[in-house]
């Protein structure tokens, strides 16, 4: 058995992506032991990722530069006006289907092809290339942004122009895979497909990560320890729940001796919390960690690990974060 998997972040932090493709691959090995499994990794960052923990047989790994020249900018400000087509995300497309053009796909017995950020790059590259009819295609979020839980972008003729080729590349796939029912069954209704969308939910597995890192770690320092690590976009409002917990710290002097929220945040918004909750003592702000010491935090300082799902009402995703909570 032979698989080709291709793969936009296979990083260690900062990114739940990261996580789970990187336990689709343990959970793969482990599942095929014997099977050849060869990855093409298409990532727009630098850094070696730890690669060599994955349990795979071949990486070829090249960096994609998401930052286009001048006259590819200037030509999107018109084809967006006139033709309602981005011609960045043509030029962007290009650049990852060149490699993704150059496999030798029919070696293969299977093909998966792991979508990364809201911008679904590696997918949006297949349009037109012969390996779409091998292709095993797995959507993590809705596309094009506009149906993202919690976005506020609005619908006009280019997010229809990008949800048509979209569609298009599903039809011609082998099939589709999301992580949640809901999703499965929002993007079969969304994209027209005709291709049943499986569910194969996020995945996590220790034995890809180095859980030994030496950063300092932030000890527990009362009876019950609620920790939050993670980002604040897309409708996660953290605000409101440290707001609340924050009442009820001043209402009720129990909880104020006995309980604690400690929050590690990815976001540019990292002062403003600090500065908002630096008078709180039981709210405590702190900066991103790797994910070792993120990891040991909340294996072992932690009681109550929260999950801040995307709303505001309703959110058809499954956060990355939840298979390493039920883990």
């Amino acid at each position: 058995m032979k698989f080709l998997i291709i793969a936009q972040d296979l990083r260690v932090s900062g990114t739940s992506e990261g996580v789970v493709s990187r336990s689709f691959l343990a959970k793969l090995r482990s599942v095929y032991p014997e099977a050849i499994i060869d990855v093409l990794y298409l990532k727009t960052h630098t850094g070696e990722d730890e690669l060599d923990l994955l349990p795979v047989d071949s990486i070829t790994s090249h960096v994609i530069n998401l930052k286009a020249p001048f006259f590819v900018k200037w030509l999107n400000r018109i084809s967006t006006r006139l033709f309602n087509v981005s011609s960045y995300d043509n030029y962007i497309h290009k650049l990852f289907s060149k490699y993704i053009a150059k496999i030798d796909y029919k070696k293969y017995n299977h093909v998966f092809v792991r979508s990364s950020g809201v911008n679904h790059e590696t997918i949006l590259a297949l349009k037109n290339l012969p390996i779409l009819k091998k292709a095993i295609i797995n959507f993590h979020d809705p596309y094009p942004f506009f149906w993202y839980p919690g976005s506020n972008r609005k619908l006009n003729r280019v997010e229809i122009s990008r949800l048509k080729k979209i569609q298009s590349i599903v039809q011609f796939s082998k099939s589709c895979i999301s992580p949640s029912k809901l999703l499965s069954n929002d993007l079969e209704l969304l994209y027209e497909s005709t291709n049943k969308f499986h569910v194969l939910p996020h995945q996590y597995d220790s034995s890809v990560f180095n859980l030994k890192g030496q950063n300092e770690k932030h000890k527990k320092n009362k009876k019950v320890t609620m920790s939050y690590h993670g980002s604040v976009q897309f409708g996660r409002e953290l605000d409101v729940f440290l707001d609340t917990y924050n009442e009820l710290v001043n209402e009720n002097p129990k909880i104020k001796a006995d309980t604690e929220v400690r929050v590690r945040l990815k976001t540019n918004e990292f002062v403003r919390f600090r500065d908002k909750y630096s008078n709180h003592e039981n709210s405590i702000i702190l900066e991103k960690a790797d994910f070792s010491t993120s990891s040991y935090e909340q294996m072992y300082e932690s009681d109550i690990i929260l999950i801040l799902e995307n709303g505001p009402e309703i959110s058809n995703i499954l956060v990355g974060k939840a298979p390493f909570v039920a883990a």
